[in-house]
């Protein structure tokens, strides 16, 4: 336990010169010590960090009290609300003899406040402003995250990504992908899929049956426009106080990779908007994200690689980041290495691998006077153990603590979300579902009008292609002219025959993926003059492969492969 001295250090180790964010009280044999006080620089946030827990130790209350102190000192704010929770950051807290007597120990100067919140909904479901983002935008290795591809199909989907940028198919929602794939699995394809060397029917058609599935699913109301603007998040307040932007996920629970992988497009488009800022006194924005292990289950190499990558450089941007989930170990450790601010609620220790996880959480931490071990399994609700970047860049001491507590509601808000909602100035801007021409509309046109709608819509990609001019595109489905009866139905039959393949296929596949990863830098080889015409484009897609639509920003990403 902390002796006197070890107070004075933890003390010492606390002092610092600039805005920081009160954590808690210093705690010695489960008493509090008010004049000891733990916080964060504010300078420092942008260090990224960690606030970790087993359920129902505090987690949430914490990241709560954090948010309300940065909106406070005019910091934005994004969290992600996975219960409806955080809603109660927009209505003011009720003080109670608990909370009185739990405040005062700790020497918090509590009152009741509530704080600017914006509520936002994936696809807008009544319950916050819409959020929505154009399939290009999301680029294809967001979206092999949501659809779960394997590594192969994540590449060949990458492929049609930039045989759609190459013939000027815009992708705004999931119809216009569809409509992609579905053409370059037509008779009238065949020649645009030959010229794709590393894309194989079969494994088309595995990916536009997994896009089916989505919007089966109703996962196309999150894709189309009007696009979110993510400079939307780094507003404040007419009172100077940074708004708190808060995605509502209690409806979207049951879809955590759509979720999760969601949020890494919102940081992913905040990387590639913001201008680079070096050291800053207080951040532009602080984005917290919540059940951070949803994030990286099943997650693939590309994918774990680009969170890496994002979290390593967009400090330099003035954007902070802190994974909330229940252990260290839930956090790869290229990613946990750049998290220098750590808060660690109470652990459990019920079974072998709860005590695996128990030691190796204790060994990320600086050396200390505690036996952490047993801190962190007899840690009560609301204290924590924890140690942050000092402004010298030096970890600071190990506190266990007690943590403030929130001035707003720590329950739900119901009402605080629909007066919110209904007044929000963005509802007029993203509201209403827009749906532009784009691909689907492109393709659908010239292959029911001939050369005339080939022109209309541009370029195709039988021209673009160096296939042969045959009146237009005309990719088998719905609406096809009478006279391709035939060819639609051969079309239709060949798919279902590649659906009862695909199964074998894929057991194939993994002895045959050399030979695919060679065929596809074949194709790379072959498209590289047009590479070459808008490398200038495409050298700045995003680490995600994400491209705003032209519509918005007539250019890409940063950072990021080729065929994003």
């Amino acid at each position: 336990m902390a002796t006197d001295d070890q107070l004075s250090a933890i003390s010492t180790g606390y002092t610092f010169t600039g805005e920081v964010i009160r954590l808690g009280a210093a705690l010695t044999e489960g008493q509090p010590h008010p004049e000891v006080q733990v916080g964060l620089p504010l300078s420092m946030m942008t260090r990224h960090g960690l606030v970790a827990g087993a359920t129902g130790t505090g987690k949430t209350k914490t990241l709560q009290s954090m948010a309300e102190q940065l909106s406070a000192h005019g910091v934005p704010v994004f969290l992600a609300d996975m219960k409806g929770d955080l809603s109660g950051l927009a209505a003011p807290g009720e003080a109670n003899e608990k909370l009185t007597a739990r405040t005062q120990g700790i020497g918090q100067d509590w009152a009741p406040a509530s704080f600017p919140v914006e509520f936002y909904a994936l696809g807008g479901d009544g319950q916050g402003v819409p959020v929505r983002a154009t399939v290009s935008s999301f680029g294809p290795i967001l979206l092999s995250r949501v659809m779960d591809l394997n590594e192969t199909q994540e590449s060949s989907l990458q492929l049609i990504f930039h045989y759609a940028d190459q013939n000027g198919l815009e992708l705004y929602n999931l119809a216009d992908l569809r409509a992609v794939i579905q053409y370059l699995t037509s008779p009238d394809g065949k020649a645009a899929l030959a010229d794709l060397g590393g894309l194989s029917k079969a494994t088309a058609g595995v990916i536009l049956r997994e896009l089916v599935g989505l919007e089966a699913d109703g996962m196309d109301a999150f894709f189309g426009e009007p696009e979110f603007d993510t400079s939307e998040l780094l507003r404040t307040a007419a009172d100077g106080r940074g708004i708190i932007s808060a995605l509502e996920l209690s409806n979207v629970q049951a879809k955590p990779q759509l979720f999760s992988t969601f949020l890494m497009w919102l940081l992913a488009d905040l990387f590639q908007d913001l201008p680079e800022v070096g050291d800053v006194d207080k951040p532009k924005l602080v984005f917290f994200l919540d059940e951070a292990h949803l994030l990286f289950n099943g997650a693939s190499k590309a994918f774990l690689s680009a969170i890496t990558q994002t979290v390593r450089l967009i400090r330099s941007k003035g954007v902070g980041i802190f994974f909330v989930t229940q252990t260290p170990k839930d956090v790869p450790a290229d990613v946990l290495g750049q998290l220098a601010n750590r808060v660690q609620h109470a652990l459990r220790a019920f079974t072998p691998d709860d005590q695996k996880a128990l030691t190796a959480t204790v060994k990320t931490f600086p050396k200390s006077g505690y036996d952490l071990e047993s801190v962190l399994t007899s840690a009560g609700i609301g204290e924590a153990v924890v140690t942050v970047m000092t402004e010298t860049g030096a970890p600071s001491p190990v506190a266990w603590t007690r943590m403030f507590a929130p001035q707003s509601r720590m329950a739900p808000a119901p009402e605080a979300i629909a007066a919110a909602v209904s007044s929000s100035p963005l509802m007029g801007r993203y509201g209403t579902v827009q749906d532009s021409y784009s691909a689907f509309e492109k393709l659908r046109d010239a292959r029911g009008g001939g050369a005339d709608a080939t022109a209309g819509a541009g370029a195709g990609p039988g021209e673009a292609q160096g296939a042969p001019d045959n009146g237009g595109f005309r990719p088998y489905g719905e609406g096809a002219p009478a006279g391709d009866a035939k060819a639609a139905e051969r079309a239709a039959r060949e798919e279902r025959q590649a659906a009862e393949r695909a199964a074998k296929e894929e057991a194939a596949r993994q002895k045959a993926e050399e030979r695919e990863r060679q065929k596809r830098n074949d194709a790379i080889m072959r498209v590289g003059t047009n590479v070459a015409s808008t490398l200038g484009r495409e050298i700045v897609r995003s680490v995600f492969g994400t491209s705003r639509s032209r519509s918005r920003k007539g250019g890409g990403g940063l950072l990021g492969g080729l065929f994003g």
